[in-house]
């Protein structure tokens, strides 16, 4: 039967919407199911590092309704300093907890219940709640943990906090019906933890097309800030070191011959000020700096770029590859996109719509920028339509949705 009604919870401790930060993936998908009739509950923590503006409230949970069959479940936490705070790895335990309350606050019965990473700490409570209501269970990956900290973060896998993670991923995968990941490549990893592969299926992140349609114009004075009649190279996000903007300040220098070539990066992060300073330091003009902006006005700004660059540091982890939320709203601008990326599963060269090109390299960036600048218009046009066309035929949350549906209950 089709037109079969279904209840979801989707639980991710650092979900939230677009009021108290960015909305983002469960948020989107919770939109697009609750559009198909089905009964949504997308169930966050009130607090953590990621909110722009957390929830206020005393009670242990708050229900909010945000459309026809979505509502969010905040769970009420304590606040903590920063992202290395020992309360936030307290919250990953009282949150765990506090799931089991969701029997008696929620009285929709789950037909499906997804636990999403990237602490698999949350996990445990959340199989108690699908055993309790014997729902189906999808266990989503979203950042290989513990494995993340012991290859980045330089732990050890004897360390007893990393080895109970080690024992709730692997249990994950056994106990799961299903195992999602927004990254591709990830079931190289999954298989040798004893995933059985046919559980795992690839939900990429997307694109909310309501949301990129109905997009803001630019305000007056940051309209005035971008060059006019440049080849303009653009940047919109975190300006920090994992985003790689150093490598485009080192290929800013290396064309500052060509007159009309000239780089706008856009957003804020800590490392703004080194960057802006490194950019002053090489004496360079062909680069401007503009404040984050809403991100009802991302499509606005990536309008006026010519080219999209996006890049990233050598990381081994880049082998089961990246999610980020960028890369699907530059692909649906329809701008060529430079990717510097050493990793798997490269959407933009899937898509064919730009060039991918070595991880923390300049000269390789300044070669790719030349390579565009080069182009006609024509060209680059058919590049960035390559890349709308691919967002539209498989990174629109309403498709991922279907997907998601097809998936766990064969509608």
């Amino acid at each position: 039967m089709l037109n079969q009604k279904k209840v979801f919870w989707l639980i991710n401790q650092y979900s939230s919407t677009p009021e108290t930060a960015m909305g983002g993936r469960h948020y989107y998908l919770a939109q697009e199911l609750a559009k198909k009739g089905h009964q949504v509950y997308v169930i966050a923590g009130r607090y953590s590092h990621l909110l722009r503006t957390p929830k206020q409230f005393n009670e242990q949970y708050l229900v909010e309704n945000i459309a026809p069959n979505f509502s969010f479940v905040w769970v009420n936490l304590p606040e903590y300093e920063e992202a290395h705070s020992k309360q936030r790895v307290l919250n990953w335990f009282k949150f765990s907890w506090q799931l089991r309350g969701l029997s008696e606050l929620i009285s929709d019965q789950p037909d499906m219940i997804l636990y999403s990473s990237p602490s698999p700490i949350g996990y445990l409570g959340a199989k108690y709640l699908a055993n309790k209501f014997k729902s189906k269970f999808v266990f989503e990956v979203r950042d290989i943990w513990p494995l993340t900290l012991i290859e980045l973060g330089g732990h050890s896998p004897k360390h007893p906090f990393v080895r109970l993670m080690q024992w709730i991923e692997d249990r994950a995968y056994q106990k799961s019906d299903f195992v999602f990941s927004n990254l591709f490549n990830a079931v190289e990893h999954m298989k040798t933890r004893g995933l059985n592969e046919q559980k795992f299926h690839w939900i990429p992140n997307g694109i909310s097309l309501p949301e990129v349609l109905n997009k803001e114009p630019l305000a007056q004075e940051i309209l005035e800030q971008i060059p006019k009649n440049k080849f303009i190279v653009g940047y919109t996000g975190t300006l920090g070191v994992a985003n790689a903007i150093d490598d485009l300040i080192e290929a800013a220098k290396l064309v500052k011959h060509y007159p009309d070539i000239h780089f706008v990066l856009v957003g804020s992060g800590k490392e703004r000020e080194l960057l802006i300073a490194k950019a002053n330091e090489l004496h360079l003009n062909n680069i401007t700096f503009i404040d984050a902006i809403p991100k009802k006005q991302i499509q606005s700004m990536l309008a006026e770029f010519d080219v999209c660059y996006i890049g990233w540091q050598k990381n081994s982890l880049y082998r089961f590859g990246i999610a980020p939320n960028k890369l699907p709203e530059y692909l649906f601008a329809a701008k060529p996109i430079i990717h510097a990326f050493s990793g798997k599963g490269d959407v933009v060269e899937q898509a064919n719509a730009g060039l991918t090109i070595e991880a923390e390299n300049p000269i390789a960036i300044q070669k790719a920028i030349e390579n565009l600048y080069q182009l006609n218009a024509e060209q680059r046009k058919i590049l960035g339509e390559n890349g709308k066309n691919f967002v539209l035929q498989h990174l629109d949350y309403a498709m991922i949705a279907t997907k998601l549906e097809k998936v766990v209950f064969n509608l």
